[in-house]
């Protein structure tokens, strides 16, 4: 099975992890004839075979599941006090006298990775890093297509060797954490079109292009340039299936030319969203934070606080840098849209 022959539109709707994308959204976009993804990265096996099975009850059509590949940390307790004092001025501005200890740092992968196996949908993602050449293997006699997320050239000829059937590669612009596995994170920084010719070029594998695509004259040029399928992510935040807080959903909206920046601040590795207080106020400490999952756990409870107090000036309001050209149409009717587009440009 060839990834040109699971989705007929060049569109992957970008996972977005912490429960934005639902089954419905992914449902709805496999069934325009796209590819749905869904966020498994922080749910437990439980949660993702029960949200495979409502996708499943939506659409016979293929969809994705996407992981982070992490090993489970086991942070020095001085370490985690540490960075809940660099935390201070934001839950004390929510009236706390302490932070809340997590429950745990992360899911396991390796019973997430056991649960995709179960499960087969048509494909599966990975970001944070690369599988083994066995993970690979097994993923393949299971009838699963491998997609790994890369940010450079070397990550990208990583993922051929191992056996991968395609990679995305993220640019700079892209929303939500950067997929860096090899070399300093902060040193990726090519926009996706000087990253994307570099890796066609380099790869004979498909190339996912992702970073900034809010159009269908955005996709065609990126079809043009060698890419198979753009993958979008904010472009589906404002859709009518996407679970993101309405006051989340707001402030992209009015975003027009309000910056995104990276940041390590939310979660330990960098990612782009909406600027706001959390960054600014951490700012100072930021590339003292400990790495992915630990920030993100002890930031969980703060984010959670904010978005049910509708304080989003200490949310993570993650989003790319073509946000305000982002509409609020239904996931089928974006799909729609976008394929007009292209044939129009």
């Amino acid at each position: 099975m060839k990834l040109a022959t699971v989705f007929p539109h060049p569109i992957v709707q970008g996972p977005t992890a912490g429960g934005c994308n639902t089954p419905a959204q992914v449902a709805a976009v496999s069934n325009a004839g796209a590819l749905g993804s869904l966020a498994c990265s922080l749910l437990s096996p439980d949660a993702i075979r029960s949200q495979t099975e409502q996708i499943r009850t939506l659409t016979d059509r293929p969809f994705c599941l996407n992981f982070f590949v992490l090993e489970t940390p086991q942070p020095d307790p001085a370490q985690v006090a540490q960075a809940a004092e660099y935390l201070r001025p934001v839950w004390s501005a929510l009236g706390w006298t302490a932070l809340p200890t997590p429950a745990k740092w992360c899911e396991d992968f390796s019973g997430q990775f056991e649960t995709l196996l179960a499960l087969r949908p048509a494909v599966a993602s990975f970001t944070f890093g690369i599988l083994s050449e066995e993970q690979i293997r097994r993923l393949h006699e299971a009838g699963i297509l491998v997609v790994g997320t890369i940010t450079h050239v070397a990550e990208a000829l990583a993922w051929q060797e191992r056996g991968a059937d395609a990679v995305i590669a993220s640019g700079i612009e892209a929303g939500g954490h950067r997929g860096t596995f090899i070399g300093r994170q902060e040193d990726a920084r090519q926009g996706i079109d000087e990253l994307l010719p570099e890796v066609v070029a380099a790869l004979h594998i498909p190339v996912i292009a992702a970073g900034g695509f809010m159009t269908g004259a955005d996709i065609k040029r990126a079809l043009q340039a060698g890419a198979q399928a753009v993958q979008m992510g904010t472009a589906f935040l404002a859709c009518a299936e996407s679970a993101i807080p309405a006051i989340y959903k707001q402030r992209l909206l009015e975003a027009g030319d309000h910056p995104t920046r990276l940041t390590r601040s939310f979660s330990g590795r960098y990612a782009r969203g909406l600027e706001n207080r959390f960054m600014q106020v951490m700012t100072p400490n930021e590339s003292l934070l400990p790495p992915y999952p630990i920030q993100n756990a002890l930031t969980g409870a703060i984010r959670a606080e904010a978005a049910k107090r509708g304080e989003t000036e200490w949310m993570s309001l993650w989003c790319g840098t073509g946000v305000a050209r982002i509409r609020t149409l239904p996931a089928a009717q974006l799909i729609t849209t976008l394929l007009a587009e292209i044939a129009a440009a």
